[in-house]
């Protein structure tokens, strides 16, 4: 630092220019995306409807096959296919060895991972993907081990702009509402579901089911924007910290170096008046 210092004089006053001119290009990009903005974001309304508001069938088909020695319960749903996104179902009060069935014509994207919560016995749960890992099915099966309740989870599409919010780029904000509509705009047809459980024996006592279905809307769009203030404060404190991250270590080592001159200094010339000293009494 002692060298760089010695070469250019001007150097400290390098550095501040350049901190100054970091700041000026931060806080004009903070401005730029502050009163010319092209995102946008938008928000959806979830409605949630159970079996009852759907009007399910009370009407309840049992089958009892008795070849197989099994019964089958099977339940259809009109569900509403306008912007529909979530299909979930619950099964309660099963036997042994039950299995259920979710059908849908459109077909659904489930995984036994999916709306599952994290254990240590499920650990992909914290990076669970279902673009990745859901399948894309008409039927999709659980099956209950030992009677215990069944919870299934069905997506009727893995984008995720059609869901809760998003974001979008226009140049006004009645472009962001048409872009926001072409995202979010979807019929699942047909839209019946279909639920069987297919438990073992001429059973009598019928499964309890939950079902559950969510349709998003459209309902509010704004402009992306920032605190301008506030991200200039952090600006600033970016270049601060990263010249200090530069200067302070070069500062102390200069200064260390400095102190360290300075008591070589002061040793020598204690040892050079105790020379002078030593010289003086020998001539006497």
């Amino acid at each position: 630092m002692k060298k760089a210092l010695a070469q250019n004089p001007n150097l400290l006053r390098t550095l501040i220019g350049l901190s100054l001119t970091l700041i000026f290009l931060l806080s004009y990009a903070v401005y730029g995306a502050t009163v010319s903005p092209s995102a946008y974001i938008y928000n959806t309304e979830a409605t949630v409807t159970n079996a009852d508001s759907l009007q399910a069938s009370s009407d309840i088909d049992r089958i009892y096959d008795d070849d197989s020695n099994t019964t089958t319960w099977a339940w259809s749903v009109p569900a509403n296919g306008q912007n529909l996104t979530w299909v979930n179902v619950t099964a309660t009060e099963l036997s042994d060895g039950s299995v259920l069935k979710v059908m849908n014509g459109a077909k659904l994207y489930s995984h036994p991972l999916l709306g599952a919560t994290y254990t240590l016995e499920n650990p992909l749960e914290e990076e669970f993907s279902c673009l990745e890992l859901c399948f894309h099915n008409v039927t999709h099966e659980r099956i209950s081990e030992d009677g215990e309740d069944i919870s299934f989870f069905g997506l009727t599409s893995v984008d995720p702009a059609r869901r809760s919010n998003g974001s979008v780029f226009a140049k006004n904000l009645d472009g962001a509402w048409a872009e926001a509509n072409e995202s979010v705009n979807y019929f699942h047809s047909p839209s019946l579901i279909r639920i069987e459980v297919t438990e073992l024996g001429n059973r009598t006592t019928q499964p309890f089911i939950a079902i559950e279905t969510v349709n998003e809307e459209l309902r509010e769009v704004k402009v992306f924007s920032v605190d301008a203030a506030t991200e200039f404060v952090w600006a600033l404190a970016a270049v601060v910290g990263c010249f200090s991250i530069v200067l302070v270590p070069s500062f102390t080592v200069y200064f260390a170096a400095q102190a360290k001159e300075k008591r070589d200094e002061a040793k020598l010339m204690l040892a050079k008046n105790k020379v002078q000293m030593d010289t003086n009494d020998a001539s006497e």
